[in-house]
């Protein structure tokens, strides 16, 4: 007999964006560099180096809040945070970003087929306009969010929730979740996401991905539908 779930079948797709849906080619650590040389941390100190592996480590969680953990006091962690959106920004306008081969086309397959789908990111709405924005990507998908829309980021699944609740999916086991990070999985987990895919083609690796609880580990996510569309 089949299970509910199998029988409902996937109604939600809540995709993350730079390592899952987009390329940016290590722009997050450079946009970081240059928010911690605002702050007067210079590059190839020990302070860089112990903040740049933090950077890596946290990868997929809202960025307001890894910069309050590095920077301690508000005030230096919003001016940090402040540097480190307009870098990132200018990197984007500059062309340095690229779809990841066969998402668009992800995108547009689910939406065929009656599936709704999220874009959600860790950056400030700022950012993530700057990158729909540079893609093209204004009307690909039926919801895009970002942490403040929600309430809290990754890896809380405040984001997921919220995509849900707007998306008016009925049951969070028809919730499919992918992502690049173990934050991204720890997110999906937590929401009670049916299908929470980790995908190769960002920050962590395969061992990081399963540990935080990846149901299924791919290559990219032009893999991602194949899956979907059996669960």
């Amino acid at each position: 007999m089949s299970s509910q779930n199998e029988a409902r079948g996937i109604g939600l797709v809540v995709l993350d964006m730079a390592g899952t849906t987009v390329r940016d080619d290590g722009l997050v650590e450079q946009a970081f560099s240059a928010a911690a040389e605002a702050l007067g941390v210079a590059p190839g100190g020990d302070e860089h180096a112990r903040m740049l592996e933090y950077v890596r480590t946290t990868m997929g969680e809202s960025k307001i809040t890894v910069f309050r953990a590095l920077f301690g006091a508000e005030d230096r962690a919003r001016k940090a945070n402040e540097v480190f959106e307009e870098s990132y920004a200018s990197l984007v306008d500059g062309g340095r970003i690229s779809p990841v081969p066969g998402a668009r086309e992800a995108i547009e397959g689910w939406r065929a087929e009656g599936r709704k789908v999220a874009l959600t990111t860790g950056f400030a709405r700022v950012t993530q306009d700057a990158i729909l924005d540079a893609l093209g990507w204004r009307d690909l998908a039926d919801l895009t969010l970002c942490p403040a829309d929600a309430g809290r980021g990754r890896p809380y699944p405040d984001m997921v929730l919220t995509a849900l609740l707007r998306t008016g999916t009925d049951d969070v086991r028809a919730v499919a979740v992918a992502g690049d990070t173990a934050y991204d999985m720890l997110s999906g987990v937590r929401s009670g996401a049916a299908i929470v895919a980790g995908v190769l083609t960002g920050a962590h690796d395969r061992a990081a991905l399963t540990d935080a609880g990846a149901t299924h580990v791919l290559d990219s996510v032009a893999a991602l539908p194949a899956v979907v569309g059996r669960a």
